[in-house]
This record gives C-alpha cells, structure tokens and sequence, in this order.
C-alpha cells in the first residue's frame, strides 16, 4: 500500500504549487512566500513529502559569501511524487466535493417543517 502525506489544506496548496511547472525546483522560502505560508509550515511539509519519494532535494552549489545569502535547499517533484501529487489533489477535491453535496447549508427558502 502507498503512503500518503496527510491532506491538510497547506500539504494541497504545497502540491497544487509544485503540480502547476513539475520540472521546475523550488525552494522553501519562495513557496512560503508564493503561498503566503511561514517557513515553519512549509518545510516540515517539504520534509514529510521528500521522505514518502514525492520529491527529492538537494543544496545549490555557490558561495554564500559571494552570493550575500545562505545555499538554498530545492525541491523538485520525482515521477513518482507527480503521478501520487495528482491523486492524492483528486481525491481531496472529490472528499470536499462530497462533503459540501451531504452538508450543504439548509435555506429558509427550502422550508423547514
């Protein structure tokens, strides 16, 4: 059976934002900020996804000094992590799909007896 990241609404925008270019790496703060989430939200995230082989990472390689900031760690998603990313967004859409259907607010227009 495959593991799956708890479907929390931050671990769906952290995918959502990683499934909108899969190729492209990303880096912990530039997700914070895309998303408008703070580093301590995100990077356990980024953790728990690496360590299911959702994404795999790894440190740039520059001189921080020249660069007037510390090395970024980026995160790309494998294979594996698109194709589970994808599943996983889609039965977490059709969960809230239907849960609004069953729990949808009763109006004062339907009439209640």
């Amino acid at each position: 059976m495959e593991r799956t990241p708890r479907m929390t609404g931050t671990t769906i925008a952290v995918l959502g934002a990683f499934l909108t270019d899969p190729p492209t790496d990303h880096y912990g703060l530039e997700l914070g900020a895309l998303l408008g989430l703070p580093s301590g939200t995100i990077h356990p995230i980024l953790a728990r996804l690496e360590g299911l082989g959702w994404l795999t990472s790894g440190w740039e390689s520059v001189d921080p000094r020249a660069v007037g900031r510390p090395a970024r760690r980026y995160y790309r998603l494998t294979d594996t992590g698109v194709t589970q990313a994808k599943s996983a967004l889609a039965r977490a859409e059709a969960n809230r799909a239907r849960l609004q259907t069953r729990y949808r607010p009763v109006h004062a227009a339907e009439g209640l007896s």
